[in-house]
């Protein structure tokens, strides 16, 4: 697959990234715990073929702390025995969030769940994250933004 165009050398994709970036900074640093916000990206990212975010996403989880075997399993979260309910009800919140054109959106059973789990300023984090992980996904998925060549930190995730 041939690379398009290069976003980090496009004086205007450069000034996008920049604002959505800083709407990005605010959700890293929200209440919602790192490891969630991680699983959600990588989450949506598989969804979306985006193997540029699939390779950050899970590379910066390792390094938070994380283990390569929960990241593995992102993609079969529902069949697997080591996320917890709040970790569950975050990942059907993020796979119906990011599948809105094949559905009914996300459903109030999803929404409920996710009430259950986490306070308001983290589930308006949620929804911000998911939003913007998609818009990631969808700009590199356009170029071809290859993966597999991401090194830890090359992205400030505002947790600094």
């Amino acid at each position: 697959m041939e690379h398009r165009l290069s976003l980090a050398d496009s004086p205007l994709a450069a000034k996008v990234i920049k604002y959505v970036s800083s709407a990005g900074r605010e959700v890293s640093r929200s209440t919602l715990p790192f490891a969630t916000q991680e699983l959600m990206r990588l989450r949506a990212s598989q969804i979306n073929g985006c193997g540029a975010c699939v390779d950050m996403h899970s590379k910066e989880a390792v390094a938070a702390g994380e283990s390569w075997q929960r990241i593995v399993l992102v993609s079969a979260w529902r069949e697997a025995t080591v996320f917890t309910d709040a970790e569950r009800a975050a990942l059907e919140l993020t796979e119906q969030g990011t599948r809105m054109a094949d559905t009914a959106g996300v459903t109030d059973e999803a929404w409920a769940n996710a009430t259950k789990h986490y306070d308001e300023e983290q589930l308006a984090a949620m929804v911000s994250l998911i939003a913007l992980i998609n818009f990631y996904n969808r700009m590199n998925v356009i170029v071809h933004e290859p993966g597999g060549d991401y090194q830890v930190g090359q992205v400030s995730m505002g947790r600094d």
